[in-house]
């Protein structure tokens, strides 16, 4: 029991940055855009990631046809990061959580339309349930008042979750010889070439270099703790656990979005929500079965 415990703390610590993460992209957004937001959080993750492998005398050999595919991955990456952080201005962390946590539903519909994968009955329930509670938590309990221009960022935020989920997929079917740890260095490092050209102006570089002290903690934060920090004990976590373990503590992401959002950025938690979210989170839940 308590060797299970000691390796429980690290999926578990992954997941309260990453769910974390959304409140401090908001406080961030205050004073960078969500493009400098990206970059930054990618050179403090490589920075990061780089040390560890180089401590941990990781293989950096190249092999191209590998990074034909994590370039691939990295432009996917690219623009659910972009959507997904533009977003973030014209919606609520707490909802982001939520709709973030519907990405295994978008799964299982591509795998059926892309792969040909079969559903069953309760995972076909578990899609219908996701998006009720998913609609419910968008508009607030008000369906006729829910509109693509009035809750942009809702939906931006949920299409986020289909470029993940694509993301997901093509990272499911291809193959790339690389341990993890190395795959996300190159994907991070292929990202921050590919919006380096849109991001490094001078007014971007301006803002960065004027940060206040919440904006630098809120960066340090993405870069260090959500985008190195985290993916460290996640690869850690799966060496040392089945996927389907380490995979249920991402139910809790939500949870953990909501608390913070609730303590750092004053945003509200209502009952609608909350039953709004449990209604998304057993849909995925049933989706996940087999």
């Amino acid at each position: 029991m308590t060797k299970k415990l000691l390796l429980y703390w690290k999926p578990l610590l992954a997941v309260v940055f990453w769910g974390a993460s959304f409140i401090a992209t908001k406080i961030a957004l205050n004073e960078l855009s969500p493009l400098m937001i990206i970059f930054c959080r990618l050179i403090l993750g490589i920075i990061l990631l780089t040390l560890f492998a180089v401590i941990t005398k990781r293989d950096f050999s190249i092999n191209l046809k590998n990074h034909g595919w994590i370039l691939v991955l990295a432009l996917i990456a690219s623009f659910h990061l972009w959507i997904q952080v533009t977003g973030l201005q014209y919606t609520t962390a707490s909802n982001t959580g939520w709709i973030i946590g519907i990405t295994p539903v978008f799964m299982a519909l591509l795998g059926l339309i892309v792969f040909k994968e079969k559903l069953l009955p309760v995972q076909t329930a578990g899609i219908i349930i996701s998006f009720a509670g998913l609609v419910l938590l968008i508009s607030r309990g008000k369906i006729e008042n829910v509109g693509l221009l009035s809750h942009k960022g809702d939906f931006m935020v949920l299409a986020s979750s289909v470029t993940w989920a694509v993301y997901s997929m093509m990272n499911k079917k291809i193959t790339i010889n690389y341990p993890p740890m190395m795959t996300i260095l190159f994907l991070f490092l292929m990202m921050a070439v590919i919006i380096s050209p849109f991001t490094l102006t001078a007014e971007n570089i301006y803002a960065v270099l004027n940060l206040s002290a919440y904006g630098w903690i809120a960066v340090l934060f993405l870069g260090i703790f959500c985008s190195g920090v985290a993916y460290v004990l996640w690869a850690q976590s799966l060496k040392a656990m089945n996927a389907s373990s380490v995979g249920a503590f991402l139910y809790l992401e939500p949870f953990v979005t909501v608390f913070v959002a609730w303590l750092l950025l004053s945003e509200i938690i209502t009952a609608l929500m909350i039953f709004s979210g449990l209604i998304i989170m057993l849909g995925v839940v049933l989706v996940n079965r087999k």
